[in-house]
């Protein structure tokens, strides 16, 4: 079990994580891969490469017991577990390095030597000693040849190189949250396949490695809240992001769900019980959204007729009035939330905040790079982590609930039930 790390984000920790998961699969082992921090898109990569679900690991957004449930899960059934860290390894609050520390979790330190040679050494030991954490070894990215490798071996003094990675012709692509999708990419699974190839291994220090399996809690019993519900979920490249423990949290809860394409003109499903429209990508597909009338037609009949709708993000996007496209491009939505939302070149929100409900806190997080111009109050407002203070506004019109706020549903299945559940008018 190794918690991958480094100095800074843009540092190469998902090209590592993902080049060492494909090619452990391919040597022939059971791979299990976790991602620390709020994120959906890393994991998607991830999943790819090892070829099994990629949950989130966070001492506050999915707390301590589930976070070590997971991991004792994974190590009974797998040969390596990788947790993908998050920015810096001390970065956050929570950090990376609180995780590792609070699981004994091991480190593997990337460092990008594309700049530097005998300098690694001071960077590895300094990120082992401030914590301080235990240091299990470096990967070497970006170096240049062997002779660059061995100097960045040399420097290390007591710490192994376990491995290097060359420079790359190509890097995977970005946009403005982060990795494009997986399934946007053809050559995806090539690409892997070429840095698993081109990543070069101590396959002696590796194999010294200590395997780590910590005790799993059994699992909270949940009440089935939401047995007999059908809840209908949008899930396309423009509605990508969710978490597998949300869809794992309602069917816990008893709902069934039903799966539907906006961006293809599919309707809601006849009969669903409740909406939920995740985050994603809308502000690239907008023209197919605006012109999707099934859809857009459904969903403004489901909410006449009362059925609750949970509107996260991108979902809300959707929702709205209008919005504007990265080119300035105006589209009309769906229109359950009056106002328009404008794209913008700064990021407008970040973070991890919770969600207050009367069955208590919901955890989750925000990022997102647009504005919602509405009319309409915001019924009350969640709150950051870990100071407090008022983050991303709640919306409430007739049925719909709707927020940038990204819940984690396992932090809190009775509040998420809450929220899927119809309530007398």
């Amino acid at each position: 079990m190794l918690l991958v790390a480094a100095v800074a984000s843009g540092q190469g920790k998902t090209t590592v994580t993902a080049a060492l998961a494909r090619s452990l699969v391919r040597a022939g082992q059971r791979v299990r891969v976790f991602k620390c921090g709020p994120d959906f898109i890393d994991p998607m990569l991830l999943e790819r490469a090892c070829g099994a679900p990629v949950h989130t690991l966070d001492l506050w957004m999915v707390g301590p017991d589930e976070c070590r449930r997971r991991l004792g899960a994974a190590a009974r059934e797998a040969d390596i577990v990788l947790v993908e860290g998050v920015m810096g390894l001390y970065d956050g609050t929570p950090s990376a390095a609180d995780l590792a520390r609070a699981f004994g979790i091991p480190v593997l330190a990337v460092i990008d030597a594309s700049a530097m040679a005998q300098t690694a050494g001071a960077v590895a030991r300094g990120l082992r000693d401030y914590g301080p954490v235990e240091m299990a070894g470096v990967v070497a990215n970006r170096v240049a040849s062997s002779g660059h490798a061995q100097m960045v071996a040399s420097s290390l003094r007591d710490i192994p190189l376990l491995g290097s990675l060359q420079r790359q012709a190509q890097s995977l692509p970005e946009r403005h949250l982060g990795l494009v999708l997986p399934g946007e990419q053809p050559w995806i699974d090539a690409c892997l396949d070429e840095l698993a190839d081109a990543l070069q291994l101590d396959e002696a220090a590796w194999e010294a490695l200590p395997r780590l399996a910590p005790d799993a809690p059994e699992a909270p019993v949940i009440a089935p809240l939401l047995a007999g519900k059908t809840i209908a979920i949008a899930r396309d490249a423009a509605f990508a992001f969710l978490y597998p423990a949300n869809l794992d949290t309602l069917r816990i809860l008893g709902a069934r769900l039903r799966f539907f394409s906006p961006l293809a003109d599919e309707p809601v499903p006849d009969g669903a019980d409740a909406v939920y429209l995740p985050g994603g990508y809308p502000e690239l597909h907008a023209q197919a959204l605006a012109q999707a009338g099934n859809w857009r037609a459904s969903i403004n009949a489901v909410h006449a007729a009362g059925v609750p709708i949970l509107a996260e993000c991108g979902g809300m996007m959707a929702l709205a009035d209008e919005l504007t496209d990265p080119d300035g491009r105006r589209w009309p939505m769906a229109g359950l939330l009056p106002g328009v939302v404008r794209m913008q070149a700064r990021l407008a929100g970040l973070g991890a905040q919770a969600l207050d409900t009367p069955a208590g806190p919901l955890r989750g997080h925000t990022f997102h790079y647009s504005r919602l111009e509405t009319p309409l109050d915001p019924v009350q407002h969640t709150l950051r982590h870990p100071s407090g203070t008022p983050g991303e506004a709640v919306y409430r019109a007739g049925s719909l609930t709707a927020s940038y706020f990204h819940g984690y549903f396992a932090s809190n299945p009775q509040a998420v039930a809450g929220l899927f559940t119809r309530t007398a008018p």
